[in-house]
């Protein structure tokens, strides 16, 4: 059984940086993972704990907790592409 890819997206209110993030993201993840993968997108505004439990620092964050080992990437996420190429889960690898 193929191990399924769990990504956390970490953004700051409803900013332009922070749309352009999810819709970067968002149609990379259904472009290349679909089924195959879970995303959640987190709000530092509105869940702090959770952005402390992760040690984020800056947004937007990109988080992928699965497959391991944990990878973190933090900037522009508008090139869903090249992000999910950095992360290892774009193109070939998957």
């Amino acid at each position: 059984m193929e191990e399924k890819v769990f990504l956390k997206l970490f953004v700051t209110g409803k900013t332009e940086r922070s749309r352009k993030a999810i819709d970067g993201i968002k149609s990379a993840f259904d472009a290349y993972l679909g089924e195959n993968g879970t995303l959640e997108i987190i709000d530092v505004l509105q869940n702090p704990q959770l952005a402390d439990a992760e040690k984020v620092m800056a947004t937007p964050t990109l988080i992928r907790m699965i497959p391991t080992p944990v990878r973190r990437l933090i900037g522009d996420f508008s090139d869903g592409k090249r992000v999910f190429n950095l992360l290892e889960l774009g193109g070939e690898a998957l």
